[in-house]
């Protein structure tokens, strides 16, 4: 899990969610979510994936900020 700000100031918690079911395969996918938010806020990029939790958390803790944002604009770009 990881905290960052977007460009107008509101704080959102970049995270992983786990797709139950006995496929394995990308199991684990990117979500964003609001700090303090709802699950029906969230924006999950159904485009990203990991097989492992471990791999996913490593990837979201190592990645800029910059490339958060990005990937949180592109998000609710396609939401719309």
């Amino acid at each position: 899990m990881r905290s960052f700000q977007d460009d107008g100031g509101t704080t959102w918690v970049a995270t992983v969610k786990e797709r139950i079911g006995d496929d394995y395969k990308g199991r684990f996918s990117f979500v964003l979510l609001p700090d303090g938010g709802t699950q029906a806020q969230e924006v999950e990029l159904e485009d990203i994936r990991w097989n492992s939790r471990r791999t996913a958390e490593r990837t979201l803790k190592t990645m800029a900020e910059s490339e958060l944002k990005r990937r949180l604009r592109s998000a609710i770009g396609r939401a719309a």
